[in-house]
């Protein structure tokens, strides 16, 4: 199974702390790991960790910086196509405090400049079982995903929280991932963005909300209590990227199991620090 994930491509500087530091206060970190990270990034991790093959279209410079994506995502097994690999600008990094006793992350980073589609995009689209993309990068999403209905090749949104570019993807999404943070306009319920979501052109709206169970239009799927919540950062993406791998196969591909396979890889992933370590353990 082949999948292309389409989106943002970060440095993540995590660390775990015993509490978010108040102003001039200096800590002590227990812990810290640098990996790349960004919704689609993650997910194509978590797909690739899961056995299927992951192409990842982003871009995140040509800086001394990048090499540490790179790396991470080659040990991997990603496959990585950066389109800005000629430029020195560095990569966005994002700064993430990890409170130890909760797992709860704090995120700052800068805003990123959404690249322009390569000249093979359509052949990459074909070339895959499966689309998925975040609203990081509309001008790469849009005819990525369009290509995609044209040919027939399911795509997956990872909505995340809602972004002005947000709302051109929905006609071409067969199946839209949105987080408990996830507003359209004129929205105030769960009810009402998968009916909004529906409304747009949506076949399968679905809403996670971290440990209450997903919603979708045909009901609910729980989520299984980790052990310990040692981290929560990463776990929507690594959701997307389970769930992705669920539809391409053939014991997974009803909605609803293959939702309860995402609950459960996600929970997983909280139990500890990092993006990466459930991985190994």
């Amino acid at each position: 199974m082949r999948a292309l994930f389409v989106g943002l491509c970060t440095l993540d500087v995590i660390t775990r702390v015993g509490h978010v530091p108040a102003p001039n206060e200096k800590l002590t970190a227990s812990a810290q790991l640098i990996a790349a990270g960004g919704p689609a990034t993650n997910a194509a991790a978590t797909f690739a960790h899961l056995g299927g093959e992951a192409v990842l279209l982003t871009a995140f410079g040509g800086h001394p910086l990048s090499a540490a994506i790179d790396a991470d995502l080659a040990a991997l097994g990603v496959t990585v196509l950066n389109l800005t690999a000629d430029s020195p600008e560095p990569p966005v990094v994002s700064t993430i405090l990890v409170t130890a006793s909760t797992g709860d992350r704090a995120v700052a980073s800068p805003a990123s400049a959404s690249p322009s589609p390569p000249g093979d995009l359509q052949a990459l689209v074909a070339s895959a079982d499966l689309v998925l993309v975040d609203a990081h990068h509309p001008a790469l999403a849009l005819p990525a995903v369009r290509f995609a209905r044209a040919a027939g090749i399911p795509t997956l949104l990872d909505a995340g929280s809602w972004r002005p570019g947000t709302a051109p993807l929905l006609p071409y999404t067969d199946l839209a991932v949105c987080s408990a943070d996830f507003r359209p306009p004129g929205t105030s319920s769960p009810a009402d963005v998968l009916a909004f979501l529906h409304d747009a052109g949506v076949p399968w709206p679905v809403i996670t909300r971290g440990p209450l169970p997903v919603l979708w239009s045909g009901g609910e799927v729980p989520v299984p209590a980790p052990t310990t919540v040692a981290d929560t950062l990463g776990a929507g993406d690594i959701f997307h990227g389970a769930l992705a791998h669920a539809l391409l196969t053939p014991a997974s591909t009803a909605l609803a199991p293959a939702l309860r396979f995402a609950a459960e890889t996600a929970s997983r992933s909280c139990a500890s620090f990092g993006t990466r370590t459930w991985m190994r353990a």
